[in-house]
């Protein structure tokens, strides 16, 4: 199971009441909160340089900090400062930059993974491709973007109204939208359902990744796509 740290070790973060951190550590609910971590990190691999986007409280860098050597993270709170005191004392130092991925601050081929966990569904069906664009840009050839989404359906309606949430307000783009978006630029490698056989109306969770073509991978493909021209 996903580590984390104390909980205590947020109690002067100014932590908004839609931020889910309280949850990974309900016994009940948080073993699901948990588990969209692993298996993101069962897909992550080893690298370098990886970005998390939506890094929220940092729920992720525990893991991350075992498998790249430099962890960045971008989301458009403003409490990043907090968070970056909070991990450097227990020596994990991490990158933390206020944006969002349409617009992210960094240089092309930049990451070797790029995260995004419970963060696309935020948005809108058409700022997808751009989404996708701009991983595409930050991304070096062969690096891979992990994504978790929540099903869209109203199953998961249900479910969030029992936590208190009116998901309707806050999710937009489905699991489904953001896979055919990621397909047009991207290699979708994996895709695992929760529960596994799901049907759309019943489908809890998804996570794919999906891997940016390295340059001789584009080259066969143009030279294929001449070929039928």
């Amino acid at each position: 199971m996903a580590r984390l740290l104390n909980l205590e070790h947020f109690k002067d973060c100014p932590i908004p009441e839609e931020d889910p951190l309280r949850l990974y550590y309900s016994p009940v609910v948080g073993r699901l909160y948990h588990r969209r971590i692993d298996v993101a990190m069962s897909l992550i691999g080893k690298g370098s340089r990886v970005l998390d986007v939506g890094f929220g409280s940092g729920t992720n860098f525990l893991e991350l900090s075992t498998r790249f050597d430099s962890i960045h993270g971008l989301d458009i709170h403003q409490y990043g400062g907090v968070i970056k005191g909070i991990f450097a004392r227990e020596g994990i130092d991490v990158h933390l930059s206020e944006g969002s991925i349409l617009e992210p601050p960094y240089e092309n081929n930049f990451f070797d993974a790029i995260l995004a966990i419970s963060i696309l569904e935020h948005l809108q069906p058409g700022d997808l491709p751009r989404v996708m664009a701009q991983a595409s840009r930050l991304l070096r050839p062969g690096g891979i973007f992990v994504i978790g989404m929540p099903g869209l359906n109203s199953m998961m309606s249900t479910a969030f109204r029992v936590l208190g949430y009116d998901i309707s307000k806050h999710h937009f783009s489905s699991p489904h939208q953001a896979l055919e978006a990621a397909g047009k630029l991207f290699e979708i490698e994996k895709k695992i359902k929760l529960p596994a056989l799901a049907p759309d109306f019943c489908l809890l969770y998804m996570w794919f990744m999906a891997r940016k073509p390295d340059a001789g991978d584009m080259l066969v493909s143009r030279a294929d796509a001449s070929e039928k021209n």
